[in-house]
């Protein structure tokens, strides 16, 4: 198994300065290059303070300055964003500015609140639709006069430039939950990115057992299948469940922005009393210390080992969980120093 880091920039209070935010994201990319990540992922939402990322491509570039080691990856491009040229010629450029680093992971977007302002009218259907489009597009586009007639896009024939650095373009990943996901990702020769998200190891199962049916039926295919879950190792019990506490909050605003109901001034959603808070069962911090990756060195080896045992390629610790930057970095330092070890 492989390991990655899965950050953005998140801003929870008006009185923290973006130029703040910017240099400790760098520092925790920065310690997953030096502690022997894989890859760095990073993705794109749109005006919302609570995860800060126009544009994956201007992170990676940035990163790509200040890192030797780790691929870089967006996790993910919101497809239906982006015309599949402007994402082709985009994605190539990257991978050209960062010496062949960039792997480029593709969604459908999850929340209304940014549909309701990027494209007005759409949904989550048309919005896979225009994934499921895009996505085998872009090998050919890579290749070279790429002529298209589709249902949302149509174009004479198209060449990307530049060049991207590795043959044939980045690798593809995929964003998959359903079924139907999985067969479109694997059959066209994409990895697969998933994240069961608060939700645990049944249905961390399930999501491996949808990856491998798709195999099953594309036996000429062999994709690499990651898995993205909040992750957090701690001192002792003491602080896992303070960390259990604060991902908890961070769920609860999570669950906010998903359901889009509340009001949005400057970027920020109204904040949650501290009632509507304790009383989110499904979040409620006991429930995420268990179907998370939490708890101290060998409760998060063992959680892990489980998810090896299954089959999973790659493990992306993701870090953004509103907690302040020495609790992430002291966790992302144990997770480094205590729990790869144990994968080597």
């Amino acid at each position: 198994m492989e390991f990655s880091l899965f950050a953005h920039m998140e801003r929870l209070t008006p009185d923290q300065p973006h130029a703040v935010l910017h240099e400790e994201f760098l520092s925790i990319c920065k310690m997953a290059d030096e502690g022997g990540m894989r890859a760095i992922w990073t993705g794109e939402h749109h005006g919302m303070e609570f995860t800060i990322a126009p544009n994956p491509f201007l992170s990676i570039v940035d990163l790509a300055h200040h890192t030797k080691n780790v691929r870089l990856g967006t996790g993910t491009v919101i497809a239906p964003f982006w015309h599949p040229i402007r994402l082709a010629g985009e994605a190539a450029a990257t991978d050209l500015i960062t010496g062949g680093r960039l792997e480029l992971g593709i969604a459908r977007g999850a929340y209304s609140y940014e549909y309701e302002r990027m494209m007005p009218g759409l949904d989550a259907a048309q919005a896979g639709a225009r994934m499921r489009e895009t996505a085998p597009l872009l090998p050919q586009l890579w290749a070279g006069d790429c002529t298209h007639e589709g249902q949302f896009y149509s174009f004479p024939a198209t060449t990307a430039v530049p060049k991207a650095a590795q043959e044939g373009g980045p690798p593809i990943w995929i964003a998959a939950r359903e079924e139907a996901s999985h067969q479109f990702g694997v059959s066209a020769g994409f990895n697969i990115q998933v994240t069961p998200l608060w939700q645990g190891m049944e249905e961390i199962s399930a999501l491996k057992s949808r990856f491998d049916a798709a195999r099953a039926e594309n036996p000429g295919k062999s994709p690499k299948i990651m898995l993205l879950h909040h992750t957090y190792v701690g001192r002792d019990e003491e602080d896992v469940a303070q960390a259990a506490r604060e991902i908890s909050r961070y769920y609860c605003y999570f669950g906010a922005w998903f359901q889009n109901k509340r009001p949005v001034r400057n970027g920020m959603i109204e904040a949650l009393s501290e009632a509507e808070i304790a009383g989110n069962n499904l979040m409620a911090p006991e429930k995420l210390a268990r179907d998370l990756t939490i708890g101290t060195k060998q409760e998060v080896i063992d959680k892990i080992r489980r998810y090896e045992d299954l089959g999973y390629d790659e493990f992306s610790f993701w870090i953004d969980t509103g907690m302040s930057h020495q609790r992430k970095r002291d966790s992302l330092a144990r997770f480094l120093d205590d729990v790869l070890p144990a994968f080597a």
